[in-house]
């Protein structure tokens, strides 16, 4: 028996990198699989519908089960293709993991608006329209869960990524709320950010010998196949008392993120003046103020 046995699992993104190794993993669990993949660039450009199709047919090789499917997670009406996939050949959903995503990398500053709405269409929207045509099947069964990716560019911060920062941190906020309302209907929600070598990681610029070292060891120790057991298992009933939480996967490593609340109160009896803001407050609470580190410099050991 595997630990996906009787489920039908729809993964967007999926055929290549962490979302093909996600399906390959949930399907070497029991799962059948709906492989979703607009063949895009990282940008989102040049759709070719091969790399849903070889992953199927991968999968269906290695004795699973599987179909395909082309659609734009960034349209409802393409996610609403994919859960009528999933109905039509496999007769139900349960699992809706949402990898799907491009990058339009660049300084604030200088961040054009066609490349903010893209980002936070393929990424948050995206996100919602998959878990939007899933939810009510799941909410009618009693059981279903979602897996929903974030990233540590969202939850610490990532110079020259702030389209995706605000998206991936956009999908925490959804998730949980998700979790929330799904609770008593039996539907999960989770979110994982990743740390695995891939087309993305691959596309940023090396500028020195340090950051060339940190990536090769990046490369080797934190991998996609690393990260899949972890969204197969969330994906399960084995996971049923997990819900509403964000999860890093790097190399062996698992992390528990924590999420938003009050580091530290400050009161003033008499009420807050400009003046009385300026001589007690930033004093106050320095020591539980956030640096400016971003991902990078925060997880600066190599993958264990």
């Amino acid at each position: 028996m595997g630990i996906l046995d009787g489920k039908v699992a729809l993964i967007t993104g999926s055929g290549r990198g962490i979302g093909r190794a996600i399906a390959m993993d949930m399907a070497k669990g029991g799962a059948k699989v709906v492989v979703n993949d607009l063949g895009a660039g990282l940008d989102g450009g040049e759709g070719n519908a091969s790399p849903a199709e070889e992953t199927a047919a991968d999968i269906r090789a290695a004795g699973g089960e599987a179909t395909y499917n082309t659609d734009s997670v960034a349209e409802m009406s393409g996610a609403k293709r994919m859960v009528e996939a999933a109905m039509d050949v496999f007769g139900g959903i349960d699992c809706v993991v949402n990898v799907a995503g491009i990058l339009r990398d660049g300084m604030f500053h200088k961040m054009e608006e066609g490349d903010w709405k893209a980002v936070l269409d393929v990424h948050l929207n995206g996100c919602f329209n998959t878990s939007r045509a899933a939810i009510e099947h799941m909410r009618e069964k009693g059981n279903g869960a979602f897996v929903h990716f974030t990233s540590t560019s969202g939850l610490v911060g990532q110079i020259g990524q702030a389209n995706y920062a605000a998206a991936k941190m956009g999908i925490v906020g959804m998730s949980r709320v998700i979790a929330m309302e799904g609770a008593h209907k039996g539907v999960r929600s989770n979110c994982v950010a990743p740390f695995a070598w891939t087309r993305m990681i691959e596309s940023i610029p090396i500028k020195s010998d340090e950051q060339a070292r940190a990536f090769e060891a990046f490369r080797t120790g934190a991998t996609a196949e690393h990260v899949a057991p972890v969204v197969s298992y969330l994906s399960s009933d084995a996971a049923s008392g997990v819900n509403g939480q964000v999860f890093g996967v790097r190399g062996n490593e698992i992390y528990l993120f924590t999420q938003p609340r009050p580091a530290k109160t400050v009161h003033n009896s008499a009420g807050w003046t400009h003046d009385s803001l300026a001589a007690m407050l930033e004093p106050s609470i320095r020591r539980e103020m956030t640096d400016l580190d971003g991902t990078g410099e925060y997880f600066d050991w190599d993958p264990i």
